[in-house]
């Protein structure tokens, strides 16, 4: 139950996503007159509602802060040899399936994607960008889940498959009519609301290559919209976080299993812990001290740095 300072947050929140709705509206309105000299228009339009967003984000952030527990401090944070080892041992002594674990790391993502950018607090279009391993294959599932939580995704998927799962992937985002393109190329980021970066996951060792190296810079450049990263900021040392000044900074890390060494330096609005699938006996041997997760959620949300 939230108490009286919460819903009057609650309340401002929801009173800013109607603004933010109002204004797209208008700035649509203005997009059919541009024939008429309505640029100036439209461009005003697109300013109140990054201000709206804006506020969307500080009011939840202060909301989030007011009602779920901080754990950080007791969770473990992962250098790269122990989140190997860990997966290894998933798969090979417990006998889980890359395309089990894919698939719990997918929907635990859109959940907590849900809970911290709902679609009707005018999150509802939303870009996913995916990389051609493990941690991309956690984008295209996750992209199927947001689209069955009234979200309107579109995937850029830039590699060709490298396997049997990564084909039936794409079979499945493709059957839920979500738009997949190789490249940003083309696509209008202003009409998007929400960006999610499934790049890369835990085994990258930097620099990127193309074309994801140019990808990222993109993304890093275009601040207006909050990023979302699974696992670990693409780009981002596993370890020793952002590698330059110009990395990409997420408003909202989703870290998988446990937290990686690099979170410690992330600074964004949410922390999410996901994934909600590892056997009590591998968390003790590893002494990961995870948190409890609330009733039957499948994430938790986690704070480093306040």
């Amino acid at each position: 139950m939230l108490d009286n300072a919460q819903k009057r947050d609650q309340q401002q929140i929801d009173r800013a996503a109607q603004q933010m709705n109002n204004d797209e509206a208008q700035s649509n309105a203005c997009c059919s007159l541009r024939s008429e000299n309505s640029d100036a228009t439209y461009g005003f339009q697109i300013c109140m509602s990054a201000s709206s967003l804006r506020t969307i984000l500080l009011l939840k952030r202060k909301l989030f802060a007011s009602t779920f527990r901080k754990v950080s401090n007791m969770v473990k944070y992962l250098n790269q040899q122990e989140a190997i080892n860990i997966d290894t041992e998933l798969f090979n002594e417990y006998q889980f399936s890359v395309d089990q674990l894919m698939e719990l790391a997918g929907l635990s993502c859109a959940s907590s994607i849900l809970k911290a950018y709902p679609p009707e607090q005018s999150f509802n279009n939303v870009l996913i960008v995916c990389g051609p391993g493990n941690n991309g294959g956690d984008g295209l599932v996750c992209a199927r889940h947001l689209k069955m939580f009234n979200y309107q995704p579109h995937i850029v998927y830039p590699a060709n498959p490298r396997s049997t799962l990564m084909n039936r992937l794409l079979t499945q985002v493709k059957g839920f009519r979500i738009p997949v393109s190789d490249s940003l190329e083309g696509i209008n980021m202003n009409t998007f609301h929400l960006i999610i970066d499934a790049i890369f996951g835990f085994s990258f060792k930097p620099p990127a290559k193309e074309p994801y190296k140019t990808i990222l810079q993109q993304l890093a450049k275009f601040n207006s919209i909050p990023v979302v990263s699974i696992d670990i900021p693409s780009g981002w040392h596993v370890e020793q976080g952002p590698i330059d000044e110009d990395a990409l900074q997420p408003n909202c890390l989703i870290s998988l299993t446990a937290p990686k060494k690099c979170a410690i330096k992330f600074r964004g609005d949410f922390h999410f812990l996901a994934g909600r699938f590892v056997p009590e006996s591998v968390a003790d041997k590893y002494q990961l001290n995870l948190p409890a997760y609330p009733k039957g959620d499948n994430f938790i949300l986690i704070n480093n740095h306040n």
